[in-house]
């Protein structure tokens, strides 16, 4: 019996050694990160500030968060191995560093790691606030105020809404929680129904000759224009509180009279006006039966104008580029067309074991005035296509014009296909653009897990390493209207970074300390940097090594 329970009380501690053990090894294959959050410029600690650690890749890695105490520390453990996105939110305060707004700090974090001391330093948020009356002083109701940061999107200048706010009934509005940086305000006046009910019937029971130039509350920008390109910035500090009031007078309201032609039988359409500038529909118009329309309360700016056709056996959209300025616009002339239909097959090349189902396809637009989000603004079109288990693809009612195909990369482990080649005709049309006028076009698509590899570390000019440093591989200046030629990255918190899945070609590898949006995609903006960069020729399965020098944030930058 005593033998027996000798052996029993073995076998237990046997096995708790083994659970302390395998308790251990876990412990040891983790990460920790440890460090603290203070206010500039006085660096005073933060508390109750909210950390977040989000893994890049969700299939590998996991999401985390702590809460800093009262001397503004924090502490995350058992993380697993993986690249992150470190993330600190506190009500009224903002990062300091403006490329951590969007994607955060990045840090990789290997087994049994430990980062201490790490420094996220916020900032206070800066608030505009003002009033908006009309011409007699009396305050204006449900005016929006918008805040508008200036910025790149896909390589293209673009307003960004940063802020927005309706005016209560005393006219007043505030908008808070905004960065530091160059901002623009503008103020859109509440809707006339009125004005609108009454147009609509006058349009309809008088001829042309028969209107009167109207006036009307238009959109208006600080500090005092209905012109864009005469609004003024305005530079907010850290804390801010800064206010702007608007006085909102009727003016010559602009129009766009057109007429819709070549539509079938019994058929209408519907007219839409979108700003290029805000990538947001500003206007619409009904066409009446002789095939005319009026589009009134223009404001000057850049436009894409729509008619797409309702009741048509097969879906048909005329679309066409509006540059409005002081003078309103006679005589436009809409001519829907059929869209076209581009279909074919997807296969892969090498070590392609994928699941065709698991990929999606963007028909991308080639065409330098077009955008996008224009062209998947309608009901009749998206760009977006899922592949079929067999590895066919389609998009309808596809718009006249020219464009590439991408694949979207949904995870990590995709990240490294790219399409390597798209014929249609027998001809390849990667590199030069498909053609879409009507009509069907058939694609035989290859795609390829073979593209080469560039990794290093990028320093500043006294040898000292960068974290979140923003790091793109550039092509050739003929490839640079294709977005999916160019790989992007950003370092981590010792300044190493990877560029995977690169397809052959030549390339020059730029590292920035910030970088505006998506600016690296323009080419004026590129032009700035020549001879900063490293030129690199890129062959399939190649791994180059490379150091890089940080191109440092302009001094006038917040």
């Amino acid at each position: 019996m005593r033998l027996l329970l000798v052996w029993l009380l073995a076998c237990v501690g046997s096995i708790i050694m083994a659970q302390e053990v395998s308790t251990a090894a876990k412990a040891n294959s983790r990460a920790v990160i440890e460090g603290i959050v203070t206010k500039d410029p006085d660096s005073q600690p933060v508390k109750k500030a909210i950390i977040e650690l989000i893994a890049e890749n969700q299939a590998e890695g996991g999401d985390y968060t702590a809460t800093t105490g009262v001397d503004g520390s924090f502490r995350i453990e058992n993380i697993l191995p993986g690249r992150y996105h470190l993330f600190a939110e506190r009500t009224g305060l903002l990062d300091s560093g403006r490329q951590h707004s969007q994607q955060g700090r990045i840090l990789t974090l290997a087994a049994g790691q430990e980062v201490k001391d790490l420094q996220i330093r916020l900032q206070a948020s800066a608030v505009i606030r003002g009033r908006v009356t009309d011409e007699d002083g009396d305050p204006m109701r449900d005016a929006e105020v918008s805040v508008f940061r200036p910025t790149f999107v896909s390589g293209r200048r673009h307003w960004e809404q940063a802020g927005a706010e309706r005016t209560n009934d005393l006219g007043e509005y505030r908008i808070a929680n905004l960065a530091a940086g160059n901002v623009y305000v503008s103020v859109s006046p509440p809707p006339d129904f009125r004005s609108l009910i009454e147009a609509a019937g006058a349009a309809a029971n008088q001829p042309r000759a028969a209107e009167k130039p109207s006036t009307s509350y238009q959109t208006t920008f600080y500090p005092g224009t209905t012109d864009r390109s005469q609004a003024a910035s305005i530079q907010l500090h850290s804390g801010d509180d800064y206010p702007i009031n608007f006085s909102l007078i009727p003016a010559p309201a602009l129009s766009i009279h057109g007429s819709v032609v070549n539509l079938p039988q019994h058929t209408t359409a519907t007219i839409m006006l979108q700003s290029r500038d805000f990538n947001v529909v500003m206007n619409g118009a009904e066409m009446h039966k002789d095939g005319s329309f009026v589009i009134r309360d223009v404001s000057p700016g850049s436009y894409t104008i729509s008619a797409t056709v309702d009741g048509a056996p097969v879906p048909m959209m005329a679309r066409q580029s509006l540059q409005m300025g002081s003078n309103n616009v006679d005589g436009l002339r809409l001519a829907p067309q059929p869209g076209a239909v581009v279909h074919g097959w997807l296969g892969f090349e090498s070590n392609g074991a994928r699941k065709a189902s698991e990929i999606s396809l963007a028909l991308r637009s080639l065409d330098g005035d077009a955008d996008d989000s224009i062209v998947t603004s309608t009901d009749a079109f998206t760009n977006l296509a899922h592949v079929a288990a067999n590895g066919s693809f389609e998009w309808k009612d596809v718009p006249p014009g020219n464009y590439y195909v991408q694949m979207l990369h949904d995870t990590d482990e995709n990240a490294e296909w790219y399409i390597k080649s798209a014929l249609a005709g027998g001809r390849d049309v990667n590199e030069s653009g498909i053609s879409v006028n009507g009509g069907a076009v058939m694609l035989d698509l290859v795609a390829s897990a073979d593209g080469g590899n560039v990794s290093g570390v990028v320093l500043d000019n006294k040898s000292q390493p960068v974290a979140n440093a923003i790091v793109a591989a550039v092509p050739d200046v003929r490839l640079r209207g294709h977005a999916d030629h160019f790989k992007k990255t950003v370092s981590d918190q010792s300044g190493h970074f990877s560029l995977r899945g690169i397809r052959p070609g030549n390339y020059t590898v730029f590292a920035w300390e910030s970088v505006d949006g998506d600016a690296y995609y323009n080419p004026d903006f590129l032009k700035t940097f020549e001879g900063q960069g490293k030129a690199l020729g890129i062959s399939e399965r190649e791994q180059q090594t490379v150091q890089l020098t940080a191109i440092p944030e302009p001094e006038d930058q917040p």
